[in-house]
């Protein structure tokens, strides 16, 4: 075992775009000693979802720094100039990077952080009480992916950005662990893991996709290119009563702001659940420019009377699925809610495009009873993203079910990154805009004096006074 003496200001966990972001904007910060562990062995941001030609649905500007420090040198622009792509990213005309060239450029800044460690699988996160500071062991991984020895971290402050997993209903998940064991099946895979295993999709004549947001729409739309008459069939499934777009006009927009984070989080557990499902257009929907890809490929594919042979389903879900061993189908039994009838659907390969959830993780066990909890067992972080009531253990980008759309919103990541380091130096290195909408959320009487938008600088008042630690579902 390596054990440091030392104490850190701060030891994230995790490395994805939250948590390099703030591992980036930490790097200039004098009076800040951090240090950053994941247990990949390298930055990769959706390696089985990098489709040539995706882009990002936000734009440039909602890169890992620039919301908090537009002269930061850890910028998407920094980065275009320094691999000479700048002048051809501005005749471009396009906000919108593509998705691997923001892998790319997340890979980039990684480069050039001396404060970040992979291969380190944190295990604990404990709390030694006689010293008040954070405890934290990771296990090296060598290159087979097993620990190699176990190493100790000691810290202040601790900040999770762990990410999600993604998720697979209960009937595809049986389904998927079922055809693990049967190499002549087809594949049953969620829509992480698409590339690798595209080929054997396109193979396999008959593929289904399951869900309705961005991933399974270009899923869809990069496999239908083969389908044809007389070719492989492609059929698209989801529960949702349309294909809906993701909702980007300029007020709904604002909604991705420090106002309408602290309304949000002010609003009762019963109530945010509901929110959560009303407004999956805000993060969860499909680009418009997607969706009209999709259907001029299919008028164009259809032109002349060509038969397609591909079906799209809506209001309709998967209730049970199994592996017919006689005809090595995949045989799902699809629900149509609006009929109350069922069907089954025939196909052999499965792609659920059907997202991703958040959980406490194991590694906090030996500090659960620090951390914050709602009355569903989830984590619960106050308005300023604390899980404890020291203020010292801090979570990035799980927390949609507290805070509401700006969780996983990439551009709201530098800003929740300021508001974090100001807990962790006691000032604020980046400025924290607390009033940018110009709308109003909630009544005109619960708002506070401060002021408009650009009317009084970064400091103004904030619209709604803060629930922090006093909201009243928070339970030990």
């Amino acid at each position: 075992m390596s054990t440091e003496h030392k104490t850190h200001d701060v030891v994230g966990v995790g490395l994805g775009p939250f948590g390099l972001g703030l591992a980036a904007l930490a790097q200039p910060l004098a009076d800040v000693d951090a240090l950053f562990l994941d247990q990949a062995p390298e930055f990769r941001w959706h390696p089985g979802m990098m489709i040539e030609g995706s882009t990002i649905q936000v734009p440039f500007l909602a890169d890992l720094v620039t919301m908090a420090d537009p002269t930061s040198p850890y910028s998407f622009l920094a980065f275009l100039k320094a691999t000479g792509r700048l002048y051809p990213f501005y005749v471009r005309e396009s906000f919108y990077p593509l998705r691997a060239e923001y892998d790319a450029y997340c890979r980039w800044v990684a480069a050039q952080l001396p404060t970040l460690r992979w291969n380190r699988r944190v295990v604990a996160v404990e709390h030694d009480e006689p010293a008040d500071t954070f405890v934290v062991r990771a296990d090296v991984l060598g290159p087979d992916g097993t620990a190699a020895v176990q190493e100790t971290y000691r810290a202040r402050h601790v900040v999770l950005a762990l990410g999600t997993r993604p998720v697979l209903p209960q009937p595809l998940r049986a389904l998927a662990a079922d055809v693990a064991h049967r190499p002549e099946a087809g594949p049953v895979v969620h829509s992480a893991d698409y590339l690798p295993h595209r080929e054997a999709l396109a193979a396999s004549g008959a593929v289904t996709v399951v869900g309705s947001g961005q991933s399974a729409a270009e899923v869809y739309r990069d496999l239908l290119e083969q389908v044809h008459e007389g070719g492989p069939r492609l059929d698209w499934v989801t529960r949702s009563p349309r294909f809906f777009p993701m909702e980007y006009t300029k007020l709904t927009l604002e909604m991705t702001s420090p106002e309408y984070t602290d309304h949000h989080r002010s609003l009762p557990l019963e109530l945010r659940q509901l929110l959560a499902r009303e407004q999956r257009g805000l993060s969860k929907g499909i680009s418009s420019r997607l969706v009209d890809d999709i259907y001029d490929t299919l008028y164009r594919k259809s032109a002349l009377g060509r038969h397609v042979p591909t079906t799209l389903l809506t209001d309709t879900e998967v209730v049970a699925a199994r592996h017919d061993e006689t005809t090595g189908e995949h045989v799902l039994t699809l629900r149509h809610a609006q009929l109350g009838r069922t069907h089954e659907h025939r196909t052999r390969a499965v792609v659920a495009a059907t997202g991703y959830a958040s959980a406490v993780p194991g590694l906090l066990d030996p500090v659960r009873h620090l951390v914050r909890l709602d009355e569903l067992g989830r984590l619960d972080p106050t308005r300023d993203y604390r899980l404890d009531d020291a203020g010292r253990l801090h979570v990035m980008g799980v927390e949609e079910h507290t805070h509401g759309v700006t969780a996983p919103d990439l551009g709201f990541g530098a800003w929740r990154a300021s508001v974090v380091l100001a807990d962790v130096t006691g000032r604020e290195p980046y400025p924290v805009e607390h009033r940018t909408a110009f709308q109003t959320f909630g009544l005109p009487d619960d708002a506070g004096p401060g002021p408009a938008p650009g009317a009084g600088g970064v400091a103004g008042g904030n619209g709604y006074a803060r629930t922090d630690e006093t909201a009243p579902e928070a339970t030990r």
